[in-house]
């Protein structure tokens, strides 16, 4: 009997099984690192093994699926449309095995044995406080071991998605994110000065005091910056961009030369204010919040210790990401 047209035949499905079946998570786990790199050697380093075992292994994986993941031109390796496809079920194949194996690890869980692997991924802002929050959390989880990655929003919620991060912190997502967030404390934002600017030395700032002065701009992609210019246009406000710079670290070096004043993360200058060498320009309604949030992907379900992780940051993360301003 022949196979009704658009759907696949009995034994071209058995074929697809056959040639999955053969696969081994170690398999998976040298092809994700290998696919993430882009580099054979980098991830043989990764994998802890020699490049040449890489290789064997994949070129075998490669045999049982009848599909080639990997092109080589030249030096460089890039993945095929198929690698591509492989790579998106190997990451969610090898998250839902981790997530399997910190299940059963919890069952055998006695105080003073927990441990794990935690992936965290923060946005920049909160690199400043986001290592204190770990060793925190490693105090209640003595074996824990983890990895921060820092990198701006739409990176981290991409790698999140990707299953390339366990959990994340940032500020709340857009709506087409695939992802939960829980709010856990919140985010304040100022306009600094130079400690000697003029402004700095007032008690109370509108909002017309600041249409001269030049202002120090983040990136047009920031969010920090499309916050305040959303901010400014509510406040019908016309400001005078004197220039753009990126990053957090630039600005505040711009802004202590009395280049100009600008808006920022509380938590990028608690340090600079400590030491007086700028300061918080007291207008209305100011500071200006966003939300901290604790993100995951929504098809994830936490445990052990991503789990444990996520009550500790809900329960105590607030104190972490306190700020004086």
């Amino acid at each position: 009997m022949k196979a009704k047209p658009g759907k696949p035949s009995g034994s071209a499905t058995n074929s697809g099984i056959s040639r999955l079946k053969n696969l081994t998570l170690r398999q998976l786990r040298l092809f994700e690192a290998v696919a993430s790199h882009l580099s054979y050697s980098r991830g043989a380093e990764q994998m802890s093994v020699t490049q040449p075992a890489v290789s064997m292994q994949l070129q075998q994986m490669e045999a049982d699926l009848g599909l080639q993941l990997l092109v080589k031109q030249g030096k460089k390796i890039t993945l095929s449309q198929a690698g591509e496809e492989m790579l998106r079920h190997a990451r969610r194949i090898l998250n839902q095995v981790q997530i399997a194996e910190e299940a059963v690890a919890a069952f055998h869980m006695t105080e003073g044995s927990k441990g794990g692997l935690l992936h965290l991924g923060v946005v920049p802002t909160a690199h400043y406080f986001a290592p204190k929050l770990l060793m925190a959390f490693a105090k209640e989880w003595p074996g824990l071991k983890f990895k921060l990655t820092v990198d701006r929003r739409d990176a981290i919620l991409s790698m999140l998605q990707e299953h390339q991060l366990d959990v994340a912190i940032a500020g709340y997502p857009p709506s087409e994110a695939d992802v939960e967030a829980e709010t856990f404390a919140q985010h304040p934002h100022c306009i600094v000065a130079a400690a000697d600017h003029p402004l700095a030395k007032k008690r109370r700032i509108y909002w017309d005091a600041l249409k001269d002065e030049p202002f120090i701009f983040r990136e047009p992609k920031s969010a920090t910056r499309q916050f305040f210019e959303h901010l400014v246009q509510a406040q019908a406000l016309q400001v005078k961009v004197s220039m753009e710079l990126s990053g957090n670290e630039t600005i505040k070096q711009a802004v202590m030369a009395g280049m100009g004043i600008s808006f920022l993360s509380a938590h990028t200058f608690q340090i600079e204010l400590e030491a007086g060498r700028l300061a918080v320009l007291h207008l209305d309604d100011m500071p200006k919040m966003l939300d901290w949030c604790f993100l995951h992907r929504r098809d994830s379900l936490l445990a052990g210790v991503n789990g444990a992780f996520k009550d500790f940051v809900l329960a105590h993360g607030a104190r972490f990401a306190r700020c004086r301003m």
